[in-house]
């Protein structure tokens, strides 16, 4: 059957008339395909020789030729000794659009906790930023380009799974001196970020189903990860020592996460007398500890807090660590450290979850760490978020009036101000008006609407020239919602 003169060529002619920005092929390739598909050009049409449309339309027969090709690669034409028709295809309208409406996410995903605005450059008072401004760029591109002219093009494939070797022994060297935890490159899996080696502890440590305990208020990104692996949450409770141990419990978890050595958000230290009782626990029940040490190097006064890795030997304990936090977040590499006997049976099932990559960067962040860097910049970086500390707590005590209790301050880049009575998730959205992103303290909680209300001021990224006018805005903001208010 063919196709009549004056409608093929119509439709052409109306494609280049109204032609953008697109190729005369790409141009002719859409007009075509979409007539095919809405039915304006029936099946088993047989179109005019490529030569015939090439001399009616004034184009070049390559061009021509280049757009059956494509068509009858995509399987809209077939093409045989006697030219070209359009293939047996479905109707277009036969495939209903599913309704906007009609669009459900899986329910464990529908109970994903909102997940934090990431603005950029960071807004005064975002939780977890450090003072990227005061890192060393100069130095970091001198390690790119060493790296880069000293490796070339063999760091451009795929690298081993769990890391580049060099960076994995110079985080092994670095926490032994650091952490008190003594380990091997082979126990270290570099990964992107903490929120990657959480997901990897549900992969190889839990099934769907199982229990896991977590800190409440606590980590979004670990409830997050949970949730998605299809785990079932149990809030633990947090005091002055950290996460409350229960005396007895019906559900045995498979999985514990906690941040031992600076809780999040509250900054409480889990006292020796708790680890060493999770520990015992968790070893008895067969249960792995996930230890998120994710800013423990900012620690206000003396040396850092041993991590429980360190404590026992082969503990049943999973060690979570981040560059974000000490560098800059954008790095996108965190690492986990995983007892000897974890880290040799999840080497298989670590080769087919990952995918190395970011070999530069690797390369370069072990230079940074064996060469002394890396020590130098903590050191600087401890003293400027001591003084931020101090004179963030100055201008809380000087320009907020409301009732308040300030939470944490041994180290870390936040301070949480817990603030009875209000609606902090409304303050918090207010005061981005006037470029400020304090988290609200409720949305911590497994279930916000009886958690502890308040603001977590992120001081790492932020100026104390900022400070003074800043609360003053937020304290403002806080009477404005204070409950029972209109």
């Amino acid at each position: 059957m063919n196709i009549p003169d004056e409608a093929f060529y119509g439709l052409l002619v109306r494609a280049l008339q109204q032609r953008d920005a697109e190729t005369l092929q790409r141009t002719l390739y859409h007009a075509l395909r979409d007539a095919m598909l809405d039915g304006s050009l029936q099946a088993h049409s047989r179109l005019p020789g490529s030569r015939t449309i090439a001399q009616r339309l004034m184009v070049s027969r390559n061009t021509i030729n280049a757009v059956l090709e494509q068509l009858a690669t995509e399987g809209y034409l077939l093409r045989d000794r006697l030219g070209s028709h359009v293939a047996q295809l479905p109707a277009a309208t036969e495939v209903v659009p599913l309704p906007v409406a009609d669009i459900t996410l899986p329910a464990r995903l529908l109970q994903l906790p909102p997940g934090p605005r990431r603005d950029s450059p960071a807004l005064a008072f975002t939780p977890g930023t450090p003072a990227v401004n005061y890192f060393p760029l100069p130095l970091w591109r001198r390690l790119l380009d060493r790296v880069l002219r000293e490796e070339g093009s063999a760091l451009l494939g795929y690298g081993d799974s769990a890391g580049e070797w060099p960076l994995r022994a110079a985080i092994a060297r670095h926490l032994a001196l650091s952490r008190g935890i003594h380990c091997d490159a082979s126990q270290v899996v570099i990964t992107e970020g903490a929120l990657e080696g959480l997901n990897l502890c549900t992969h190889l440590l839990s099934e769907p189903g199982d229990v896991a305990w977590l800190e409440d208020p606590g980590y979004f990104g670990a409830r997050s990860a949970f949730l998605t692996a299809g785990l079932r949450i149990k809030a633990m409770a947090v005091d002055d020592e950290g996460m409350v141990f229960p005396d007895n419990t019906l559900e045995v978890p498979r999985l514990i996460f906690t941040s031992p050595s600076h809780q999040y958000p509250t900054g409480k230290l889990l006292s020796a007398s708790r680890r060493l009782a999770l520990l015992t626990f968790a070893s008895a029940q067969g249960a792995w500890i996930i230890e998120d040490d994710y800013d423990s190097e900012f620690r206000k006064s003396g040396e850092p807090v041993p991590a429980m890795l360190g404590m026992v030997k082969n503990a049943p304990v999973v060690y979570l660590g981040t560059f974000s936090k000490t560098l800059f977040p954008s790095l996108r590499i965190g690492f986990m450290v995983m007892p000897q006997a974890l880290a040799k049976a999840a080497q298989p099932a670590i080769r087919s979850l990952l995918r190395g990559g970011h070999r530069t960067e690797q390369r370069a962040l072990a230079g940074f760490i064996e060469e002394g860097h890396y020590a130098r910049h903590l050191a600087a970086m401890r003293r400027l978020y001591r003084k931020r500390q101090a004179q963030l707590r100055d201008a809380l005590a000087q320009a907020l009036d409301v009732p308040h209790c300030i939470h944490g301050g041994e180290g870390g880049l936040h301070l949480t101000v817990e603030i009875a009575g209000i609606d902090d998730v409304r303050a918090a959205e207010l005061a981005r008006q006037y470029q400020l992103a304090p988290a609200a303290l409720s949305r911590f909680y497994l279930n916000p609407a009886i958690g502890k209300t308040g603001l977590v001021l992120g001081y790492g990224n932020t100026s104390a020239s900022q400070f003074a006018p800043a609360i003053r805005a937020l304290n403002r903001l806080i009477t404005q919602t204070q409950r029972g208010q209109e």
